[in-house]
């Protein structure tokens, strides 16, 4: 049922919950995982030569996210594949499943509710599910984190 299952990363602790749940799906279904990185396209709004130096670390940031996710997929016996690209977070992630004919895409939330949720509103886990041609299992990953 599932061949491909993409984790979207962003380094944050909240990703293991989530990674949890790609992995046992993995295993199961003797899948691989992508893992991946955006380097958000909003840096272009720093000053030129704050530019490069803010690429280089975002795309350093971005990799340490990846390979994070891949150690502990290679842990855990499953197949991956990483990648970081740049982009609107969002657009970058429903471009890349498509690109890689992913089965389902694996996301975190905060799980906010009422008018926390309201002012959250855009999330790129929203847009994602919004948006996905392919399942998007949303894990929460806990409001406050």
């Amino acid at each position: 049922m599932y061949d491909a299952i993409l984790v979207p990363t962003d380094g944050s602790d909240g990703v293991d919950r989530t990674l949890d749940h790609a992995v046992e799906m993995a295993r199961n279904h003797d899948a691989t995982i992508h893992a991946l990185y955006v380097i958000d396209r909003r840096f272009e709004l720093a000053a030129e030569e704050d530019r490069e130096d803010l690429i280089d670390r975002l795309t350093e940031r971005g990799e340490h996210a990846v390979v994070a996710v891949a150690d502990r997929c290679e842990t855990a016996g499953v197949d991956v594949v990483t990648d970081v690209r740049e982009g609107i977070p969002y657009k970058t992630i429903l471009g890349y499943a498509d690109d890689a004919k992913v089965d389902v895409i694996t996301m975190g939330t905060h799980g906010r509710t009422g008018r926390d949720r309201l002012a959250h509103l855009g999330s790129v886990t929203e847009r994602v599910v919004e948006n996905a041609t392919v399942p998007v299992l949303v894990v929460d990953i806990g409001a406050g984190d």
